[in-house]
């Protein structure tokens, strides 16, 4: 049976009621002002989840004991976490990142110590997932989030051209899970790639090496072990050049990477391409989603997956764009609608 899970930030909402009668037990979080915590909305102007102010290191054993313990007092067990300490020395190879890596094996073992098996991180310096519309209409009047490639390119460089090369990003991914996969082995904590978000091969003068089906078959060459594995972010492997060329399909690729490969799921969905796209519907996209489903059944997956970006409906605000309540709860019914047709229901297991 799948771990159908939700992204709550430790900060309690009376929404969270919704997530848990709608029959979600499992939480991925945040760490309370961390990097993502920060960044990831941050960057599409959402509103509302500002990090509480707290005397905790985000990613030490008392800082994620706390968080926990919100969890739990409304029903919700953490199982995984997507955010780290701060991680753009170490990911563009620059003085400091010894240090910066030494605080990622913090939070490794802390997870370990605390029981919770998945660790999501990426490998997008100075930045997060980025959009360049959040107010795009959609069926029925519905909002979603999309990107134009020329106008996301026209803004403000992160870093100038030529400043730092790709094989200069992989030749740090490698220094850095040399020294953390290990870690993560000994202390029972899968670590998770989320792919570049848009798959583009730059951002903005910054390299993206995660964009490719090719650049996730080498990482998992760099460090073969069943701790080195992939979130498996389904809209943005959707729009990898390998399955927009017909090379291959997303189910083709559950397939592929294997329980083994793959801790953690992102369900969702797109429409376009990497130069233009739309985030959709779970039911509305370019991707066999009841495939896919029948996919990670055939694989044994029985991991964390949660739905992800989501449209915004009727009498919402839009002031958390991909991340209002009402889109959740159709995603989180669909996907388990698709479990039950792939997996079975529980009464028959």
């Amino acid at each position: 049976m799948l771990q159908l899970s939700e992204f709550l930030p430790p900060r309690p909402e009376s929404t969270w009621k919704l997530v848990r009668q709608a029959g979600v037990e499992n939480v991925i979080g945040v760490l309370n002002g961390a990097e993502q915590d920060q960044r990831m909305f941050a960057s599409v102007g959402s509103a509302g989840w500002k990090p509480d102010e707290r005397d905790e290191v985000p990613w030490s054993v008392a800082a994620i004991k706390h968080n926990i313990e919100i969890y739990e007092k409304w029903g919700f067990k953490l199982i995984g976490t997507e955010d780290t300490a701060p991680m753009d020395k170490v990911r563009m190879g620059l003085d400091g990142r010894d240090q910066q890596i030494e605080q990622f094996i913090e939070q490794i073992r802390t997870l370990g110590k605390l029981g919770i098996p998945v660790m999501a991180y990426n490998w997008m310096a100075l930045s997060s997932w980025g959009r360049t519309d959040t107010e795009l209409v959609d069926r029925g009047g519905a909002l979603v989030t999309g990107y134009t490639q020329f106008v996301g390119q026209a803004g403000t460089p992160l870093l100038e051209e030529g400043v730092l090369s790709a094989d200069q990003m992989w030749d740090a991914l490698d220094y850095f899970l040399r020294a953390v996969v290990p870690e993560a082995e000994k202390a029972g904590v899968r670590l998770a790639m989320h792919p570049d978000d848009p798959p583009q091969q730059v951002d903005r003068g910054v390299p993206r090496i995660m964009s490719s089906v090719a650049g996730y078959r080498k990482l998992l060459e760099l460090m073969p072990s069943d701790h080195n594995g992939i979130t498996f972010c389904q809209g943005n492997f959707a729009l990898m050049p390998e399955v927009l060329g017909g090379d291959v399909s997303v189910p083709d690729l559950i397939r592929e990477f294997g329980t083994d490969k793959i801790p953690f799921v992102h369900f969702r969905d797109v429409k376009g391409t990497v130069a233009e796209f739309r985030e959709t519907f779970h039911d509305a996209g370019q991707t066999d989603m009841a495939e896919c489903l029948r996919a990670y059944k055939e694989i044994g997956f029985e991991g964390a997956m949660r739905p992800d970006h989501v449209p915004t409906l009727e009498g919402e605000s839009n002031s958390r764009p991909g991340y209002e309540m009402l889109g959740r709860l159709f995603a989180i019914g669909y996907i388990r609608g698709l479990e039950h047709a792939a997996y079975g229901h529980p009464s028959v297991r």
